[in-house]
């Protein structure tokens, strides 16, 4: 099964620093038929004015990935970490026990990031927070991990989650596939951040949300150049 949701028909938010979508309910957007998939909560789709963001606020027990779609984000947090994550980059925050952060747009220019929460394996863990590059142009072509909380995946040099659980990132250019292997019982969530590619012949749209339950494998490919970021879950 693929299920695809559209753009347009995911949870819309903007105020005058911050457009979103949201692939799963959050904030004003309430969807019961949309409260996550599996230990998938959040799929924020952040569209930040330059000089614009997050101002300092919690968190707690939850995985946070950001990958950076365009320009760069500032993280700050109560911890003493600050770091700048650039375009095709990712940042992982553990809440765990309590975390205190900000994320700034600090550049001339449009930051877009998506911002994905994961439910983490148990309560309690100890905060902390990294930032890992991953150069485009070197890996174009190949799925690339970009975080894993799977045991398989331990001593990979990805970044950790505490959740079995992996993300993935790729750029394509047209024509172009990688193909992907799901264990038994797994499921994948996909989102394309730049340009449209089909899974498994299924077409998906450039910011639209892929579900996947039951396929034991999936190819993508590229309609035109195209960048995604696919979950591997529990």
């Amino acid at each position: 099964m693929i299920d695809v949701t559209a753009l347009d028909d995911l949870g819309h938010f903007r105020n005058d620093w911050l457009d979103t979508h949201h692939h799963f309910s959050f904030g004003d957007y309430m969807n019961p038929e949309r409260m996550g998939f599996g230990p998938l909560r959040v799929w924020n789709d952040d569209t930040i004015v330059a000089k614009g963001g997050f101002p300092p606020h919690g968190h707690r027990d939850m995985e946070i990935i950001t990958y950076v779609r365009q320009g760069a984000i500032t993280h700050e947090d109560n911890l003493g970490n600050r770091g700048r994550t650039e375009a095709g980059d990712v940042q992982i925050m553990s809440a765990g026990t309590g975390i205190q952060h900000s994320e700034f747009n600090e550049e001339d220019e449009t930051t877009q990031i998506f911002q994905i929460w994961i439910m983490p394996n148990r309560a309690g863990h100890a905060p902390r927070w990294e930032t890992k590059t991953f150069p485009r142009g070197e890996q174009a072509g190949e799925l690339v991990m970009l975080a894993s909380g799977r045991a398989a995946d331990e001593g990979s040099g990805a970044p950790m989650i505490h959740q079995d659980a992996a993300l993935f990132g790729a750029s394509l250019a047209e024509g172009q596939s990688v193909t992907h292997r799901f264990a038994d019982g797994r499921r994948g969530y996909l989102v394309p951040s730049r340009g449209t590619v089909s899974v498994n012949g299924t077409e998906v749209g450039e910011r639209a949300g892929a579900a996947m339950a039951g396929e034991t494998e999936i190819t993508i490919t590229a309609h035109g150049d195209a960048e995604f970021v696919l979950a591997d879950l529990p």
